[in-house]
């Protein structure tokens, strides 16, 4: 404010500029609101296998042989993390490598995916293929 006065007016201080904004009801009206801060809440777990993540990994760019994928398997409270290649993206592929693993540590009492839901239900459904199979 100060520098585009200055372009168009001369002998204007500093001190009547505080003035100005100090009386001024709009600037007024814009300070009494409180800013709302982003509120984060921490993710908290007191016991393994109380919350588990999966992620998948792309490595298409530099792929090992068959592998394309890597998935990322963490616990939340202990930060345990187990990975497994993948050769392609399908549930079907991934739902069996979770069942392994639940098969080793027991399955978690929340289980998080980073693509949502939509993907969750069909690793879920992949589950009972895997046990048929």
């Amino acid at each position: 404010m100060e520098s585009k006065l200055k372009r168009k007016y001369c002998n204007v201080t500093r001190q009547m500029i505080d003035l100005y904004l100090a009386l001024c009801e709009q600037c007024q009206s814009k300070k009494m609101t409180p800013k709302r801060g982003l509120v984060v809440r921490p993710i908290l777990s007191h016991y393994m296998n109380s919350r588990c993540q999966v992620d998948l990994i792309d490595i298409q760019s530099e792929r090992d042989g068959y592998y394309r994928f890597i998935m990322d398997y963490q616990d939340h409270s202990t930060k345990l993390t187990i990975l497994r290649p993948l050769k392609s993206k399908p549930a079907k592929e991934m739902g069996c490598l979770l069942v392994d693993i639940f098969c080793m540590f027991g399955a978690p009492f929340i289980l998080q995916k980073k693509n949502g839901r939509e993907f969750a239900n069909k690793i879920i459904k992949t589950w009972l293929i895997c046990d048929q199979e």
